[in-house]
């Protein structure tokens, strides 16, 4: 993350966003780093570990749909809270799973209409009716 000056600073748990992705390995981080400058095509980011998936031209539109698709079925109060966790993450204790994020969803996401609503997805679990989300929700 970049501070209003620019600089490089750390997140919220003193870790480099590079260092999170890779868990603080070593030999990862380096790699990636020597990368910085480079043109990287989808076949050397994944080789990286930079990108999640890589699929190839036979595959790409239905990667691409299968992904929309499952983005749309879910809950934009879900979206935001799995945001928060990754965008928060950092070295995990038993006060922070407890505290930050298992309170986080119980508190904010799971008493949201999305969730508890009349048709929310905790409502409609397991009874065959399709979920409806206010997808004005953030």
């Amino acid at each position: 993350m970049r501070s209003s000056s620019g600089k490089l600073r750390p997140n919220s748990a003193s870790r480099s966003r590079i260092a999170a992705r890779f868990h603080d390995a070593r030999e990862p981080i380096g790699n990636a780093r020597a990368a910085v400058g480079r043109l990287l095509d989808g076949h050397d980011a994944d080789v990286l570990g930079l990108v999640t998936a890589a699929p190839d031209d036979l595959d790409w539109a239905d990667e691409v749909r299968l992904g929309l698709e499952e983005r749309a079925s879910l809950s934009p109060d879900a979206l935001t809270g799995m945001e928060a966790n990754l965008r928060f993450g950092g070295a995990e204790t038993m006060e922070t799973r407890i505290f930050g994020r298992l309170s986080a969803w119980q508190n904010w996401i799971f008493m949201r209409p999305n969730a508890v609503g009349p048709s929310g997805a905790l409502k409609v679990y397991g009874s065959g009716q399709r979920v409806q989300f206010d997808q004005e929700r953030v």
